[in-house]
């Protein structure tokens, strides 16, 4: 399994209801979310980089917010919580993208800065 990390850019502060997490406000500034993909690590960047796509995972009903953009992407070997737990930010919403979480790890998404 490889892991990877999404660096976001937030243009404005959103309001954004996150499947049955609930709802919150996404302060303007940095993110970076740390996910994995069990194959094709790829594909699965590339299905975050598209605005088209059912809401499935809490990231995607970030990304799919017009103030959201990925600025970069990073592949690692590391395991998905140990990345995130060596990323340096905040945590604004606890249980986000952390649900399969193995190192209790509070979210997988952090913001980093405004």
């Amino acid at each position: 399994m490889q892991s990877y990390q999404l660096f976001i850019n937030v243009t404005k502060e959103i309001n954004l209801k996150v499947g049955k997490l609930g709802k919150f406000i996404f302060p303007v500034g940095y993110y970076v979310y740390t996910g994995s993909a069990k194959k094709n690590i790829d594909k699965r960047i590339k299905r975050h980089l598209s605005k088209k796509k059912n809401l499935y995972w809490h990231i995607d009903y970030l990304l799919n917010n017009d103030a959201v953009q990925i600025i970069d992407t990073k592949k690692s070997q590391m395991t998905e919580c140990n990345l995130n737990k060596k990323t340096k930010g905040i945590i604004i919403i606890d249980g986000f993208g952390s649900s399969d979480c193995n190192l209790s790890c509070k979210s997988h998404l952090k913001f980093v800065k405004n």
